[in-house]
């Protein structure tokens, strides 16, 4: 059982967990989130593994993989109004529901930190869905707080 970088030989177990993804996502915001679809085809899993802007992390289990963390690395230079920073966004973690409770979430969220650490980033963020009651307790017990709050009106 290891942390590591997604290759191209774990297209098909993200994409099983991208299902979860939007599964959830779907639950708490049908309005906005369509149900059985995925975020990305494998064909563009393809791309976006050998792009490391874009780096993609997976729990691997003996060739099956658990969890994943899609992230993506930014920065700011040379701004008017910002100062220069380098952030890591975690854009998804997803641990497989058949594998939740055993830390997978801890470790794939310790690897993205590290990672971000030795990139020389300045922060991590990421955002978390009102309504997604257990992402959002696993981040806060992580370490992470609330940097801000988006709002909506819904007409």
């Amino acid at each position: 059982m290891s942390v590591r970088r997604a290759n191209s030989g774990d297209i098909q177990g993200l994409m099983a967990l991208l299902y979860q993804v939007d599964a959830v996502h779907h639950a708490i915001r049908p309005d906005l989130f369509k149900p059985d679809i995925t975020k990305y085809n494998a064909e563009e899993l393809a791309v976006i593994i050998k792009d490391d802007s874009k780096p993609i992390f997976v729990y691997d289990s003996d060739g099956r993989i658990c969890g994943h963390a899609f992230c993506q690395v930014s920065e700011v230079r040379d701004h008017r109004l910002l100062q220069d920073i380098k952030t890591l966004y975690i854009d998804d973690i997803c641990v497989d529901e058949q594998h939740r409770g055993q830390h997978i979430g801890q470790s794939l969220y310790e690897y993205v930190r590290n990672y971000a650490k030795s990139i020389g980033c300045n922060n991590i963020t990421l955002n978390v869905w009102e309504g997604n009651k257990p992402a959002y307790a696993f981040y806060k017990s992580m370490g992470m707080h609330v940097q801000k709050t988006g709002m909506e009106v819904i007409l």
